[in-house]
C-alpha cells in the first residue's frame, strides 16, 4: 500500500472544547486536509518545536529524543496507519543498528516526537478518503481548523490585541521562561495574525 506524505499546516485552540486543539495535516501533493483533535500538552509540545522555542528544562518529548539519541536510535518517519471509531492509530518507524523497529504511539505524541527528529509524516489513501477534508479554493486554513473544531475561528483576546509587537515578544519570552506554553502559543498566534494582515 502506497504511503501519502503529510505536512503540518495548522494548530488552533478550541474555546468550546476545553483543553482541545485541532492539528491540521495537509496532503503534500494534493488539496486534502486531515484534521486531528489533540490534547493541550501535545499541542504545546508540537507548537514549541515548530516555533523553535527553547524551554528552560526538557519536556517529555525532548526527553524521548535525548534518550533515543543517547542510545543511537533514529526516528525515520511517523505513519498514521489506522482510523477506528474516530481514533487515529500511529507508529514511529525507528532504526537501530540498521534494523527497523516500529513503535505504536498516539498520533499526537508521534507527531510531537517526529517534528523533533525532523522526520516525515505519512498516511494511507484509505484514511485520507474517510477522514480527509477537501480544501475549497475560497476557504482558508483558519476556516478549515474552525470547521474541524465546529466553532468560529478563534480571535485573540483583547489584552493581547492592545499590546505592541515588542511587548508581545517580551511577554512570549517570559511565558516560555515560566513554562506557560499555552500563553506563549496564544501570543505566537496573535503575532502570526498580525503578520498575515
Amino acid at each position: 500500500m502506497e504511503k501519502i506524505k503529510l505536512e503540518i499546516v495548522g494548530l488552533s485552540y478550541s474555546q468550546t472544547q476545553s483543553g482541545a486543539y485541532a492539528l491540521v495535516l495537509s496532503e503534500a501533493n494534493g488539496k486534502r486536509r486531515l484534521p486531528i483533535i489533540i490534547g493541550g500538552f501535545e499541542a504545546q509540545a508540537i507548537a514549541i518545536e515548530l516555533e523553535k522555542m527553547v524551554p528552560t528544562r526538557p519536556l517529555t518529548h525532548d526527553l524521548f529524543k535525548n534518550f533515543a539519541q543517547a542510545f543511537e536510535i533514529g526516528v525515520k518517519e511517523v505513519v498514521i496507519y489506522n482510523l477506528v471509531e474516530g481514533i487515529f492509530y500511529s507508529k514511529l518507524v525507528c532504526e537501530l543498528n540498521r534494523q527497523t523497529l516500529e513503535i505504536d504511539a498516539r498520533t499526537s505524541d508521534a507527531i510531537a516526537i517526529g517534528v523533533r527528529f525532523n522526520c516525515p509524516v505519512f498516511t494511507y489513501e484509505s484514511i485520507l478518503s474517510s477522514a480527509g477534508i477537501m480544501l475549497d479554493e475560497s476557504e482558508g486554513e483558519e476556516d478549515l481548523i474552525a470547521e474541524s473544531m465546529e466553532e468560529e475561528p478563534v480571535k485573540s483576546g483583547g489584552t493581547l490585541e492592545s499590546l505592541t509587537d515588542d511587548e508581545l515578544n517580551q511577554k512570549m519570552q517570559e511565558a516560555v521562561d515560566n513554562e506557560d506554553y499555552e500563553l506563549a502559543s496564544k501570543i505566537r498566534d496573535e503575532l502570526n495574525r498580525r503578520a498575515s494582515n
